[in-house]
């Protein structure tokens, strides 16, 4: 069983529960920093609101039934829809969207390389 990673996320008051390879953990948090600190500066009127990272841990249990536990992967794949889904004009998109799918890349791959 690999070794996994929590990532705990605030979107205004609700907790979300992100589960990544500990080797990949740090780089979805970095992720986050950075989106956070970028998105304030795109002028598209359709921008995500991003949740921010809170917390990071090695065992999570939840306690309450309306919680859950995504896939890193999962977030990923819904965080790059909503970032290709932009229509920006003035800042360059492409470096975020670059960021993004490079993450989901490395996510796909361990995901195939865990099921072998």
């Amino acid at each position: 069983m690999p070794n996994m990673r929590y990532l705990i996320l605030q979107r205004d008051t609700k907790l979300e529960f992100v589960e990544m390879p500990t080797d990949y953990a740090y780089q979805l948090s970095a992720l986050n920093l950075r989106l956070n600190k970028e998105i304030g500066k795109l002028t598209a009127h359709e921008v995500p609101v991003l949740p921010v990272a809170v917390a990071e841990c090695d065992h999570l249990e939840l306690l309450r039934e309306q919680d859950q536990i995504v896939s890193g992967l999962h977030y990923l794949n819904e965080l790059e829809q909503a970032f290709a889904s932009i229509r920006e004009t003035e800042y360059p998109l492409i470096s975020l969207l670059t960021e993004i799918r490079a993450l989901q890349a490395q996510m796909e791959q361990w995901y195939e390389e865990e099921a072998i």
